[in-house]
């Protein structure tokens, strides 16, 4: 088959590159089976409008405008390798049309869910600050070490928000024989009693919980709704854990309730990213930080390779995809999501 007889595929997946995401014979499978047009997301609108009218698919998150969308004849998907949806193309009309909007971010589900329990256990048993206590010579032998110490082992567990991640910390957690309850408006009750957790209120969550873990996706309905008053019902000394974004969180309020001792809290995402020099969350006792590194493994980026050619090789065969996960039309323009700041 000659080169211009081949699916066309756009290809704009920045942050990502096609270097990150594919394996090199991975990388070389898909330049055979596809004619690659490489471009940056703002470049996708001004290609000819002969490329624009033969591309099968997009890679990457572009912005995508109607007078845009019209120009996509062959478009039959769009694959998403940032993983955050984002509410930057005319969603109703791509469904209308029947063109796949799928996002692999699937891949982060367990990287993040073992930094999110590594975390807890920190929180548990201290485990960073005895090491720098050590290093300075000034550790703390057996007991005297553990004044604050606890197990996570049949432990209180909430968990708010139950998709992929939420999922794959609760297999985690299942060795560790915890009493989980979960919180997600976005699931029937049957759903999370079928995976083993006891669907709660948000309420319950947070004032029954020694770990609670937050792992919700930013929407248009819940920016910020864990403040102040949340952290006032968690019971005292409970380690928070945020392991989607700082947007479902009264950050300053979180500062505050780990500042008065009321509980600790780790962290892997932060209001602004990267974070400032002088951000008093960087000096803060009691909250654990990590630079938003919780899912970025090569691994996981390698799998989003695996997961575009075989969804790509389903669709070219007239079957739907099944290894990305489709934005919905109910939900997908709520999300609010953010790419952290590279710049």
């Amino acid at each position: 088959m000659s080169a211009k007889a081949l699916p066309l595929v756009i290809s704009a997946p920045e942050p990502r590159t096609l270097d990150l995401i594919f394996t090199p014979p991975q990388l070389a499978l898909f330049r055979r089976k596809y004619r690659i047009v490489e471009t940056t997301p703002e470049g996708v609108a001004k290609l000819p409008a002969d490329v624009l009218a033969q591309a099968r698919y997009i890679v990457g998150q572009p912005p995508i405008a109607p007078e845009t969308l019209e120009k996509l004849k062959a478009l039959r998907c769009i694959f998403n390798v940032e993983t955050n949806l984002i509410n930057n193309m005319p969603y109703e009309t791509l469904f209308a049309r029947g063109i796949h909007v799928v996002t692999t971010g699937l891949v982060f589900a367990e990287p993040v869910a073992e930094l999110g329990l590594a975390m807890a256990l920190n929180l548990a048993r201290g485990i960073v600050d005895a090491d720098l206590a050590f290093r300075q010579g000034k550790e703390l032998w057996g007991g005297d070490g553990n004044q604050t110490a606890r197990l996570l082992s049949g432990a209180d567990v909430g968990i708010i928000g139950f998709g992929d991640l939420g999922r794959a910390l609760n297999r985690l957690l299942s060795g560790f024989r915890t009493r989980t309850r979960v919180y997600d408006p976005w699931l029937p009750p049957s759903v999370l009693a079928e995976h083993g957790v006891e669907p709660s209120s948000l309420d319950r969550v947070l004032s029954e919980s020694d770990f609670v873990f937050v792992v919700a996706s930013v929407t248009s309905e819940n920016q910020g709704f864990l403040g102040a008053d949340a952290f006032a019902k968690m019971r005292k000394g409970a380690a928070f854990i945020l392991l989607s974004r700082a947007g479902v969180v009264d950050f300053a309020a979180l500062m505050e309730a780990v500042r008065s001792g009321h509980i600790v809290a780790a962290s892997d995402v932060f209001p602004e990213e990267p974070l400032a020099k002088k951000h008093p969350v960087r000096a803060l006792p009691g909250f654990l930080r990590s630079a938003h590194r919780a899912g970025a493994l090569d691994v996981a980026f390698k799998r989003m390779g695996d997961m575009v050619l075989e969804d790509m090789d389903l669709i070219d065969r007239g079957l739907p995809p099944m290894r990305s996960k489709r934005a919905e039309r109910e939900t997908v323009s709520r999300m609010r999501s953010k790419p952290v700041d590279r710049n």
